[in-house]
């Protein structure tokens, strides 16, 4: 019987590259790019065939465990642990807390494959080619790297230059290449030998260990402390976090795969993309005949090679060629796509800026376990809300202090509470949740509840709350 592979999916970046959408709070792997399902949904169903994969554990900023969470669950996935970073250190920590965690649970002889939850991967027939050799060469004792076949001469990638055969499709690593300019990009396309470095390992656990404790054993030390004194929160184990934060802050590339005499690459030809920039995502999609890829809410007219993206307001471009435009709820990006690798330059200059550092943070819509809700209008004294609710889920028992509420159902029906009684709010019925009571929404039906709510008082921060009960294991009083 052919070993299954555990995947390990790395989910816990917070970049902001392609920025009007992605924010720190919610990066690309969480957020609808082109397609309906996000990058991380579509992820998890790539390693979802049962003949070849184990459940998934995923790795991420503690943050996003709620994210992970539900946009798990809307895609019927079931996951062998979701692991929690106290703080950002890099991959190297992240994949040797996964190699140990996995190590208790499958034994030291499990089969990893470590990979990112934003890319972009045609799983077809090359994928799936370049798995089953991975698998081969792993077992056998290597730790594989997936390259891909350079299409142009690209700069926002690593590459790796590939030596001698070691069996058919498996090749020795000569040596890993930091992200080139283009005159070197061009050289190493024309010569040919050199791969796209994708970010995806394949390693029996005990090789990676073992590599780990050779060239990183900081890295593995900390990892090993942080597994042992992690704690169960629901469905989460939260590493620990005194013993994760004395990891070193570095790459799986400069801890183990630069170093090790045990590296291997698998060349692949699969379609692959890390979708780092505007242009990344302009260049992977089906364009129209002059060149322009439209998505959601947008017309265009005498425009060529062009990006145009908005799922709220309507986009009309008249008249430009080889641009971005890109529309949040609350922003719009455009710029050149030659441009685009620059994006992050900008987002730094908003952030540094106190009048739009919060663009660069957060979405007017937020996501929390129980649905989430969407900021439509602000002012000093008042604040207007639209609720979701999920089917089944509940809000904190909760009390505010500067600030009063009014609930508007529009669509469903609620179970509220207020004070000592429990009341059933229908469509068009409304109910007012007086300052400092407490207080509770919950959604008994089957369909997505939606609640308008108007807060209205001297202060309105998201920080003005006392939870006295909660699902969800956050602070309580």
């Amino acid at each position: 019987m052919t070993q299954k592979i555990i995947p390990v999916i790395m989910a816990g970046g917070k970049g902001t590259r392609l920025w009007p959408l992605s924010r720190a709070a919610a990066p690309k792997q969480f957020i609808q790019v082109v397609n309906e399902k996000t990058l991380f949904q579509e992820t998890l169903e790539r390693v979802a065939d049962p003949a070849i994969y184990e459940a998934p554990v995923v790795i991420t900023n503690q943050d996003f465990r709620f994210l992970v969470a539900e946009q798990s669950r809307a895609v019927a996935a079931t996951l062998s642990g979701i692991l929690l970073e106290p703080v950002a250190r890099n991959t190297a920590a992240a994949i040797a807390a996964a190699a140990v965690f996995l190590g208790k649970s499958f034994g030291e002889n499990a089969i990893l494959q470590l990979l990112a939850a934003d890319h972009d991967i045609d799983a077809g027939e090359h994928y799936r080619q370049a798995i089953t050799t991975a698998r081969e060469m792993a077992g056998l004792g290597k730790i594989v790297a997936f390259g891909i076949t350079p299409t142009e001469p690209a700069t926002g990638y690593g590459y790796i230059e590939q030596g001698s055969q070691l069996i058919p499709g498996v090749y020795e690593i000569k040596r890993f290449i930091e992200k080139p300019q283009i005159e070197r990009a061009q050289e190493m396309m024309d010569a040919g030998g050199f791969l796209w470095n994708s970010g995806i390992f394949m390693s029996r656990v005990d090789l990676l260990i073992s590599e780990l404790q050779t060239h990183s054993p900081d890295v593995l030390g900390a990892a090993r402390e942080a597994v042992e004194k992690a704690s169960v929160d629901l469905d989460f184990v939260r590493l620990d976090q005194a013993s994760f934060s004395s990891s070193p802050d570095i790459s799986i590339d400069y801890a183990v795969m630069e170093k090790t005499q045990n590296a291997a690459v698998v060349p692949s030809s699969f379609e692959w993309s890390d979708l780092g920039s505007w242009d990344a995502v302009w260049k992977l999609c089906q364009k129209d005949d002059k060149g322009n890829l439209v998505v959601g809410n947008a017309s265009v007219l005498d425009t060529e090679g062009s990006l145009i993206l908005s799922r709220h307001s309507h986009l009309a471009v008249q008249g430009l060629k080889d641009v971005a435009v890109i529309a949040a709820e609350d922003a719009v990006y455009v710029g050149r796509l030659e441009d685009a690798q620059k994006v992050g330059r900008l987002v730094k200059d908003l952030a540094s800026r106190q009048a739009t550092a919060k663009l660069t943070q957060t979405h007017p819509t937020s996501y929390r376990p129980w649905g989430g809700y969407t900021s439509l209008m602000n002012d000093q004294r008042f604040q207007v809300k639209r609720l979701f609710v999920l089917p089944g889920k509940k809000l904190s028992l909760q009390k505010h202090f500067h600030r009063s509420e009014h609930w508007v159902c529009v669509r469903g029906t609620a179970e509220v509470t207020i004070g000592d009684q429990v009341m059933c709010l229908r469509e068009n019925e409304s109910v007012y949740v007086p300052q400092g009571e407490l207080h509770r929404l919950y959604n008994p039906g089957k369909i997505v509840l939606e609640i308008i709510e108007v807060q209205t008082g001297s202060y309105l921060g998201e920080d003005d709350i006392v939870r006295v009960s909660d699902d969800f294991g956050r602070d309580t009083a």
